[in-house]
């Protein structure tokens, strides 16, 4: 896991599941910055050129890990199951839907180490909001 004063990134090994097929392992970048306190961003590494980017709101992931959360195209949960403690991701798209789980560990390290960059609630302060209203008003 890499991380200066106001950034953080790691990788995670997943598991897309597939129905009646062994889940196939693939690895994801998660990146963090203050600059965007309220979102993570999740590369998919799929063995394509180019990898599949989606955007989670951190509280998402934070809440998925120890119950349901989430609805529409992003729901996070925890598994129930005995042996390792994991997490689902689903993700649905216009272009197709997938399901992924990953092992809360080094999930949760990386998210302790986001909220150590901006703590809960304080992801306010890290957000010039007229400065991004004006951004977008702008043609």
């Amino acid at each position: 896991m890499n991380s200066s004063g106001t950034t953080a990134s790691a990788e995670l090994g997943l598991r897309l599941v597939v129905p009646d097929r062994t889940a196939v392992p693939l690895v994801a970048r998660l990146d963090y910055t203050a600059d965007d306190p309220y979102a993570i961003k999740v590369a998919f590494h799929t063995g394509e050129d180019e990898p599949v980017e989606w955007i989670f709101a951190r509280e998402l992931l934070t809440v998925g890990i120890v119950r349901a959360a989430g609805d529409g195209d992003v729901r996070v949960w925890p598994e129930t199951g005995s042996g390792e403690r994991t997490v689902n991701i689903a993700l649905s798209s216009p272009f197709g839907q997938a399901q992924f789980d990953a092992e809360v560990s080094p999930l949760a390290e990386f998210l302790h180490r986001t909220y150590e960059i901006v703590p809960a609630g304080q992801e306010g302060d890290y957000v010039d909001l007229d400065s991004e209203i004006e951004r977008h008003l702008q043609p």
